[in-house]
């Protein structure tokens, strides 16, 4: 019911807002049409008759909008730019071309929308994503089928049945769902997101099966994924790639803030989740293991931050990449022993990664269209321009709301708030403070909305109980670790 609520909620703004905008904004009259269609990514060509400054105060502002100022009209001008005073040669020049279309500077400069796909283009983007998803669900839950066959699901839910037992009562002991979470998390902590969606759709299922109430989420479904939504990731290759393509003087500078971070949520989301659930958390078992993966994180880090940005990379691929490959081999060697009918368990499996897949088109298709027309309609820029104001009644440094975009945006859209790190770092330059914290946003969490419609849509859960609420409140503590670690880092 939650995220019916917000979803209606999502809606409803958007359209609100883009009505203001429509009746009382002049520059935003093409709202309706852009939230349908997008933002387009054509060049807008125009021409200026005003003062040589004017027009290149205009041009300075808007040439990375898509917006080309043209020395003479032709007919591929979009737009006249005209005052008062210039009305009759600007209808001159429009008598010539048709198309064209008379407009004064703040019809140009309200136009500052970066392009952006609307609700028709977004419908094809959900279908696309999930027929991506087809074919690595289908081989990830294939292996996965070759290997709970074999005993190795069980084994690993052995290892970890200790540990795991405590934080999720609910589950027996030894039961398949400890393992299918195990290797979610370790491909989560790698970096992997093709592994760890595949991995995590299929705890969510083996939960699904010991779930009394099938419409409703399950105490151990709600602590795996807020923890899976938490992020913890050793490595943000992603983030540092997008640092060094911008040539940042040191791309690799944001892996221990965003490290931190991420252990910093996990913890976190694990405190907020066992105290609504009433889980001891002081248990010798549970502390043991914790302490113990905060030991072997912080012996890799000391690594890796020996490592330049190539050596980080490569390292990066070679343990994520071979660890995967290696998990083939065992999982073959281990049906090979056990002499099961390998091929046939893998046909069986990913025969029901693809049905996972369709069945999670409406939900993703929901979730993307209710961010888009945010995005187009203009809620977003309202919401981040009022943040900027409040902070600046408080606080002369605020140089740390220039990089509250990626952060509002990551819970909803992570190709968005991947579109808004990369916004900062061309605004105010990748080595600048915004820019730093921006990628430590963009590295640290996960994008909380697309995972409970992914992964409670997968099961058909309806009622998502506190699991928004718990996600979001997470996200709250890395966003204020992040801005805390990027003034001890960075200054």
């Amino acid at each position: 019911m939650a995220l019916s609520r917000i979803w209606s909620a999502f809606i409803l703004i958007a359209i609100s807002v883009a009505g203001y905008h429509f009746f009382f904004n002049s520059s935003r009259d093409d709202v309706f049409s852009r939230m349908m269609t997008g933002t387009s990514r054509d060049e807008f060509k125009y021409v200026s008759l005003l003062d040589s400054a004017s027009t290149a105060g205009i041009h300075a502002q808007m040439k990375d909008y898509s917006y080309v100022l043209q020395k003479e009209a032709d007919k591929e001008t979009r737009y006249i730019l005209a005052d008062a005073s210039l009305q009759d040669s600007a209808a001159r020049i429009q008598s010539k071309f048709a198309a064209s279309r008379i407009v004064t500077a703040s019809y140009i400069l309200g136009r500052k929308q970066k392009p952006i796909d609307g609700v028709i283009e977004t419908c094809w983007t959900a279908v696309e994503i999930c027929l991506k998803l087809i074919g690595i669900l289908s081989l990830f839950i294939g292996f996965m089928s070759i290997a709970e066959k074999a005993g190795g699901i069980r084994l690993l839910s052995r290892i970890v049945g200790p540990f795991f037992s405590r934080l999720f009562p609910e589950v027996p002991k030894d039961h398949p769902a400890h393992g299918l979470m195990i290797m979610n998390f370790s491909a989560n902590l790698l970096g992997l997101d093709n592994a760890a969606t595949p991995f995590g759709l299929k705890a969510m299922e083996s939960l699904q099966e010991l779930n009394p109430n099938k419409a409703v989420a399950s105490n151990s479904q709600i602590m795996f994924l807020c923890l899976h939504a938490a992020g913890l990731n050793l490595i943000p290759v992603s983030v540092i790639a997008v640092r060094a393509a911008q040539k940042a003087s040191d791309p690799t500078d944001i892996f221990v803030p965003c490290m931190i971070v991420t252990f910093v949520g996990t913890i976190a989301a694990m405190i907020i989740v066992s105290i609504k659930q009433r889980i001891n958390l002081l248990q010798p078992v549970i502390l043991a293991w914790v302490f113990g993966i905060s030991a072997l994180i912080a012996l890799l880090v000391i690594y890796i931050t020996s490592l330049n940005a190539a050596g980080l990379q490569s390292f990066s691929g070679v343990l994520s990449s071979g660890l995967i490959l290696l998990v083939f081999l065992l999982i073959i060697l281990g049906g090979l022993y056990k002499k099961i009918d390998i091929f046939s368990s893998f046909v069986d499996g990913a025969r029901n990664g693809f049905d996972t897949a369709i069945r999670i088109i409406p939900y993703i298709l929901g979730i993307l269209v209710a961010v888009s027309m945010l995005r187009s309609s203009g809620t977003f820029d309202a919401v981040i321009g009022g943040i900027k104001q409040f902070f600046a009644l408080f606080s002369p440094d605020t140089r740390f709301v220039d990089a509250l975009p990626t952060a509002l945006i990551r819970p909803l859209s992570g190709g968005a708030a991947r579109g808004m790190m990369v916004s900062t770092m061309a605004t105010y330059g990748p080595d600048s403070f915004a820019s730093k914290l921006s990628g430590i946003f963009q590295g640290a969490s996960d994008t909380t909305f697309y995972v409970v419609a992914v992964y409670f849509g997968s099961v058909s859960i309806k009622n998502t109980r506190y699991a928004i609420g718990a996600m979001l409140l997470a996200d709250l503590v890395c966003v204020i670790t992040a801005i805390t670690l990027a003034y001890i880092f960075f200054g």
